[in-house]
């Protein structure tokens, strides 16, 4: 009998990602990203980033095109496809399905001014308590950028829509979103459980720009005869599942009940954790969306903490403190006799612009505490991978006034979570357990679309082939260490904000 796979492409902003999934065994048979290099991101002027759409076609294609060859697998075995993309895009089409111009994508802060002004004249509470988010700089925002500063083309436009919506589109011809995809943007009203009407109109956007809405887990549309030639895939073949690459990463790591946290840490770092609950930061210091698994009879939300300063302070410290030549695994080494809380040093971690956890505050980077005689290259080492739990910690503490209960954190054995030292403070500061896994994010997008056309039964069926690695206890004996070193960084932290 014939191998049965599952497709799940990653739509990101430095390349696209494939991979098939075998069904019976759950495991990854071929993977490939395009381009080898980091994709370009076009800056016109200082603070825009856009990308063309088509680039993202083109490379879904060579990624594709090489696991089909490494897998020996024909389209007919491929049988549903999942989608996980950059988020917070703006990507507008004509009725034709023409792309009107390159999209406009999440690093993007063009539209600032618009998600502030909104956010004044209809006020505080109706933005937190609806969208639970400032409309801030998203897609939402920055179509109101088009809107006013490309007036001839806004007239143009038909759908507008994410990433993974074109993808989507190109696949199948047919334009649709999720509820998922809507809250990223700005455009989903949690209170009413529908398009945020009151955004639109401050906006004055027209309402039938929103896509039609699908689940995230369905038969969203299936693959047209053209996308079919044009891929070697079968015409009809489901795309049953669609989200953002932050709810996708959790996802990933089978983090879908309230409390679950999933977290990434490599140059910038986010805590993702699922609230069960709608509820929102009166501060807006953290971002809450539609998790995957959200409906309108089923509040599962997904808060988002990101940290700017996170592994671009480790590759610092190890271009400038760092003896020349070292490896991170050499400088964790270094470290081993450091002892908790690096004998007062403590390092705060802001050194990569603006930090939302801060309340948008660029408070720069900063060392506390050293003495010449008693300390070393070693303990500055320490205290940069102490300041970033810190800073984790800093959040996640927002997150649980929020009614968040954390307990368990969910991670990829990469980047930061490579450090002993590094995992070891988290689980010591924040008291829960930490566990690794072997994933990836177009994997996990496979496995999405096989809860969404019915091949499994739930995530627990899905993710049961998921490989755990390690997992990491919190030291009870050392806790109180852990927590004065803490609360030692807090203080320091305390005379910026």
């Amino acid at each position: 009998m014939e191998k049965q796979y599952l497709l799940g492409f990653d739509v990101g902003s430095s390349s696209v990602k494939a991979s098939l999934v075998d069904i019976d065994s759950g495991q990854c048979a071929a993977t490939a990203f395009y381009p080898e290099h980091e994709a370009p991101i076009k800056a016109v002027k200082a603070g825009w980033a856009e990308q063309a759409p088509q680039m993202w076609w083109d490379n879904a294609k060579l990624s594709l095109k090489k696991i089909m060859a490494e897998a020996g697998a024909k389209g007919e075995q491929v049988k549903a496809i999942g989608i996980s993309y950059q988020m917070h895009g703006l990507v507008c089409v004509d009725k034709n399905q023409e792309v009107l111009r390159d999209a406009i994508i999440w690093c993007d802060s063009r539209a600032v001014p618009y998600g502030d002004r909104a956010f004044k004249n209809i006020g505080a509470e109706t933005c937190l308590g609806h969208l639970l988010n400032s409309p801030g700089n998203f897609t939402a925002a920055k179509l109101a950028w088009v809107k006013e500063n490309e007036p001839e083309l806004f007239d143009k436009i038909y759908k507008v829509m994410l990433p993974g919506d074109y993808i989507a589109m190109r696949l199948s011809g047919d334009i649709n979103t999720t509820i998922s995809g809507l809250s990223e943007g700005m455009f989903w009203d949690f209170k009413e459980k529908a398009p945020a009407k009151f955004l639109l109109d401050e906006f004055g956007f027209p309402s039938d720009l929103i896509a039609d809405i699908v689940p995230t887990f369905s038969v969203q549309a299936t693959v047209s005869k053209a996308a079919a030639e044009e891929l070697g895939l079968k015409e009809g073949t489901p795309i049953s599942y669609r989200a953002g690459d932050q709810p996708n990463n959790a996802l990933s790591l089978n983090v879908f009940n309230p409390g679950e946290i999933a977290s990434t840490a490599g140059t910038s770092g986010v805590v993702y954790g699922v609230l069960g609950e709608v509820n929102y930061d009166k501060k807006s210091r953290v971002n809450t969306f539609a998790h995957v698994n959200y409906t309108k009879d089923l509040d599962r939300l997904g808060v988002l903490l990101c940290i700017n300063g996170t592994g671009i302070l480790n590759a610092w410290v190890r271009r400038n403190v760092a003896p020349e030549g070292i490896s991170y695994a050499d400088m964790n080494v270094m470290m081993e006799n450091i002892p908790i809380g690096s004998e007062g040093v403590s390092i705060i971690p802001f050194g990569n612009g603006a930090e939302r956890v801060l309340e948008n505050r660029e408070i720069g980077c900063s060392i506390h505490g050293i003495n010449f005689n008693k300390h070393s290259k070693a303990h500055i080492m320490r205290a940069a991978q102490e300041g970033i739990v810190f800073s984790f910690c800093y959040g996640m503490e927002i997150m649980q006034q929020m009614g968040m209960d954390i307990r368990k954190i969910h991670a990829g054995r990469a980047n930061m979570f490579l450090s002993e030292i590094f995992r070891n403070t988290l689980a010591g500061v924040s008291g829960a357990t930490i566990e690794l896994y072997e994933t990836d994010g177009s994997v996990g997008a496979a496995k999405g679309a096989g809860m969404g056309c019915g091949l499994y039964r739930d995530h627990d069926e899905a993710f049961a082939t998921l490989k755990k690695l390690a997992v990491i206890e919190p030291d009870e004996t050392k806790r109180g260490d852990y927590l004065n070193a803490y609360a030692h960084w807090k203080d320091q932290l305390e005379k910026y904000i």
